[in-house]
């Protein structure tokens, strides 16, 4: 690789574990009905399994395992942003502003993803 090249690969590192703090912190401050703690753990998983699985494809021994890692970034992207719109905001404007943001991440590294699978296909 080019060194912008690699430059790139750690800054999707960098975004997606940023993705996930920001999940966390997020989460932090919603309501705890049963339903947010619910959906909150399952959204927890599934924004810090983004970053881990690329961790994992950028050691991949195949390209076969890279492509399968991928796609399991994309679906984890998938799952983010399903449990970001099942999360309750209780009509509160700043947590409403920050659960479309992170939504609106999560929809972006699913496009990212699903171009890096194109282009390794």
């Amino acid at each position: 690789m080019t060194k912008i090249q690699n430059l790139r690969t750690y800054d999707l590192e960098e975004r997606t574990l940023n993705f996930a703090k920001k999940v966390r912190a997020f989460i932090k401050t919603l309501s705890k009905t049963v339903a947010n703690i619910e959906d909150g753990k399952q959204l927890i998983r599934a924004s810090g399994s983004i970053g881990s699985n690329y961790i994992e494809a950028n050691e991949a021994l195949s390209k076969k395992d890279f492509i399968m890692r991928i796609k399991i970034c994309r679906k984890e992207a998938k799952e983010s942003r399903y449990w970001l719109r099942l999360i309750d905001t209780c009509d509160e404007q700043v947590q409403e502003n920050e659960r479309k943001v992170l939504e609106n991440e999560a929809s972006e590294l699913m496009n990212i993803f699903g171009s890096i699978l194109r282009k390794s296909e």
